[in-house]
């Protein structure tokens, strides 16, 4: 009888053990919802993908991710709210996309002359951690990232920033006040029309990132990038977690996850630049050329976007919120060399 007991004992205090170092079965793991408003095949989904298995890692397997490409989770003007319904675990999209929601943050995406993805990138996470915005408070902050540089290209060959005075310019509803500043006049019209629209001749350019080039193919349509960085700007964007779903979450796998956020800030920014580059290689193997301008023509192209500038402190004024202060820090931040000269 003693020995019976015994054997019960020992089965019980292995069981004990085992209970303690075996990982959660993935049916009792936390499994995140991510949207994502790029495709399956594009790098920075793919990169979302490896952050979510290095997540899995870090956690033993009590988090998992599922990725939902190409806004099948969520309308991309809708993934801010759904996020902070608990509709989305994770959303990633533009902060434009949340329009009046963040205007702080609108700083980020002003003509600030950015010169490449990995400074505007960088920009935005400082930008974050300098100002903590009381505008993102409903949710949890994971990381944000910004393409960049924001330039001019047009259908047809122009030889300085100038001849585009009058041009019919895309542009997004943020980006406008550039277009007006150069004396042209801004379209607005989703990024999927742009293409047809510059094929046809219904515009004469289009204002986007240097990736769009290779991205929506629109390195096929045009003739020229006016490589202006007096107009320089970014299309921030942001990688947001649900507050509740985050603080459900033990504080020694945040503490893995925002030491993994760390990291992916980092290789985000590489990935932009990266992607800047084959996009540019795609364009000029379809016959497009960058028109580098002269630094006299910066300086002169900068003073026309003060309006823009000044339109943004006004709003931020009236919201009281320390626009101001914003938009010093990171006019202040790009001036930094290791971050301006990354190549």
């Amino acid at each position: 009888m003693k020995k019976v007991v015994s054997i019960t004992a020992l089965v019980c205090m292995v069981a004990a053990v085992l209970l303690t170092v075996v990982p959660l079965n993935a049916a009792d793991a936390m499994k995140l919802r991510i949207t994502v408003m790029w495709p399956p095949q594009h790098p920075i989904t793919k990169l979302l993908v490896e952050w979510g298995g290095e997540i899995e890692k870090a956690t033993s397997g009590r988090i998992t991710t599922a990725m939902f490409p190409s806004n099948t989770l969520s309308p991309p003007m809708q993934v801010y709210d759904n996020t902070v319904k608990g509709i989305v675990d994770i959303g990633t999209c533009l902060l434009a996309y949340s329009p009046g929601r963040l205007p702080l943050s609108e700083v980020l995406q002003q003509p600030l002359g950015y010169r490449n993805g990995y400074q505007s990138t960088i920009c935005a996470n400082e930008y974050y951690k300098k100002f903590q915005p009381k505008e993102f408070d409903d949710v949890k902050v994971m990381w944000l990232h910004a393409a960049a540089p924001g330039f001019i290209f047009t259908k047809n060959p122009v030889k300085k920033t100038a001849d585009i005075k009058g041009f019919r310019i895309k542009a997004n509803a943020e980006n406008t006040d550039i277009v007006l500043g150069l004396g042209a006049s801004p379209v607005t019209m989703p990024v999927t029309e742009t293409y047809d629209a510059l094929s046809r001749g219904m515009i004469d350019g289009c204002l986007f990132p240097i990736e769009a080039l290779q991205g929506f193919k629109i390195g096929e349509v045009v003739k020229t990038i006016i490589e202006n960085y007096g107009i320089s700007y970014g299309t921030s964007m942001y990688v947001v977690m649900n507050k509740d779903k985050w603080n459900s979450i033990s504080p020694a796998d945040q503490k893995e996850i925002e030491k993994l956020n760390a990291v992916y800030v980092e290789k985000l920014g590489k990935l932009w630049v990266a992607m800047d580059n084959n996009a540019k290689k795609f364009a000029e193997s379809k016959g497009a050329k960058f028109l580098k301008v002269s630094e006299r023509e910066i300086r002169a192209t900068a003073k026309k976007m003060r309006p823009a500038l000044d339109k943004y402190l006004a709003m931020t004024k009236s919201k009281g919120v320390p626009g101001a202060q914003a938009l010093k820090f990171c006019q202040d931040f790009l001036k930094i060399a290791k971050y301006k000269n990354y190549k």
